[in-house]
């Protein structure tokens, strides 16, 4: 039995089904937004109708952007002949705040789990090979996640580009700076060896 409105519990539910949002969070999410003045609320509904109507895939790279292709891609100052390869929309603006890499990018929208039934067929793959045969690519580095997930679908992609003129990179992984060793797992310390630089 339920001792909330039908109205209360479905906005509730929603809440509850965004990535991250328990139960106990998603009812102290919509209380909140009950609580809002009549004019911050329909404010916060307002915007979440005006992205879901105008945010779309860059025809290029494919990550978010109101236009028909993203600032990114628009840039004549950035280096479109390589290109770094990204699971999420997100991790663009991971790497971006470095204000290192001065590439192009290409965002899959995901990674490849057999577990989840997500295939190549579900994620921006095809775009990608598309990209690489038509423009003059030099370098992909593929930046997916270092889990189970991002490894396969780095390595599925690299099998994919081989017969293209492309050298295809990975980033390096090993010990955060600021850390101590002898918190490092063996993966990363492994991982921090292969990606050893010369000094």
């Amino acid at each position: 039995m339920s001792f909330f409105p039908a109205t209360l519990e479905t906005l509730i539910d929603q809440f509850a089904a965004l990535p991250g949002i328990g139960r106990k969070s998603a009812q102290r999410l919509a209380f909140h937004v009950l609580s809002l003045p009549e004019s911050e609320a329909l404010a916060f509904a307002d915007a979440i109708t005006a992205a879901r109507r105008t945010v779309h895939c860059c025809r290029i790279c494919q990550n978010l952007t109101e236009g028909d292709i993203c600032p990114i891609c628009a840039s004549d100052r950035r280096d479109h002949s390589t290109i770094c390869v990204v699971s999420e929309p997100r991790d663009v603006l991971s790497i971006e705040r470095g204000h290192e890499y001065n590439g192009s990018y290409h965002v899959l929208h995901g990674a490849l789990s057999p577990m989840s039934h997500v295939g190549p067929e579900d994620i921006r793959i095809k775009e990608l090979i598309k990209r690489v045969a038509e423009e003059d690519v030099e370098e992909v580095i593929m930046a997916t996640n270092p889990d189970t997930e991002g490894e396969a679908t780095a390595m599925y992609i690299s099998r994919l580009l081989k017969p293209f003129s492309v050298k295809v990179t990975r980033l390096a992984y090993g010990i955060p700076v600021g850390s101590n060793l002898e918190f490092a797992d063996d993966a990363t310390l492994n991982r921090a060896l292969e990606g050893r630089t010369e000094m």
